[in-house]
């Protein structure tokens, strides 16, 4: 009796190791878990880290582009380099006073064009690589008539067309828009260059005095401020084949001595 007790006992207690055996916690399980845990949290703080990096870097590469354009803008705009004051005319605009030197800057009256399709689209002029000379073509018009009839095609559709400075009978010179815009004057060669178009008293398209001396001395600064030199100006003769400026097509000397005026300035500032 005594060994079926002790047997019917044993049996017992094995069952009921066994039963500790089966919901036993698995300490190995678990710990390989936590381990497994642990390193996905630190491949997840690693990630939060690379993110916020990211973020960072993006952050300052915006800002350093806000503040490359900011610098360029000043570029675009040489006023803004000279640090003199800009002057109210008493016609609207503002006067940029004329500075001292071989290249200075020529008084220069600004009357900015309204922003519009046709005429001032303020699509950005990235890079200057040339200056363009025109004549207008309307033999006895002004510098203001000129700008007005770009300012007109707003509202008439008629055309695209504009320049970036417009020189008169008087040599006095008009701005239409800032230089960091393009203009609608050189057709392919819009995207890097600056346009002038020159008012004529007559027909052949030939400048006055004062037209010349002004558009030679407006060429010699914008040269001198983009780092160009005469090799740069060209006609519009030059990117379509037009016959214009008309007199400087037709009299090729008169076209080289121009370049040349504009080469002696240059060379003046050294």
């Amino acid at each position: 009796m005594t060994k079926k007790k002790n047997s019917s006992s044993n049996k017992k207690k094995t069952y009921k190791k066994s039963i500790k055996r089966k919901y036993r916690k698995p300490q190995r399980k678990t710990n390989k878990a936590k381990k497994r845990w642990k390193q996905w949290k630190e491949r997840i703080s690693r990630f939060e880290l690379c993110i916020t990096l990211a973020v960072l870097l993006a952050a300052f590469l915006i800002l350093r582009i806000h503040i490359m354009k900011y610098f360029r803008a000043d570029i675009a705009h040489p006023e803004n380099l000279s640090g003199v004051n800009e002057d109210s005319d008493s016609s609207g605009g503002k006067v940029l006073p004329a500075e001292e030197g071989p290249c200075g800057r020529p008084e220069i009256r600004q009357l900015f064009l309204t922003p519009n399709s046709y005429s001032r689209s303020r699509i950005p002029l990235k890079k200057v690589k040339g200056v363009v000379i025109h004549y207008v073509a309307n033999p006895g018009s002004s510098a203001v008539d000129n700008r007005d009839y770009f300012e007109s095609l707003m509202e008439t559709h008629e055309t695209k067309a504009s320049s970036h400075f417009i020189v008169g009978l008087s040599g006095e010179i008009i701005q239409c828009m800032p230089l960091n815009e393009i203009s609608y004057a050189s057709n392919s060669r819009n995207r890097d260059t600056i346009s002038i178009e020159c008012c004529h008293p007559g027909k052949d398209g030939r400048f006055n005095d004062r037209t010349y001396q002004s558009a030679v001395q407006l060429t010699a600064w914008l040269c001198y401020t983009y780092g160009l030199d005469s090799s740069k100006v060209i006609r519009h003769y030059d990117v379509t084949g037009k016959m214009c400026p008309l007199y400087y097509v037709r009299h090729e000397d008169a076209w080289k001595e121009f370049k040349n005026n504009v080469q002696k300035h240059l060379d003046k500032a050294g």
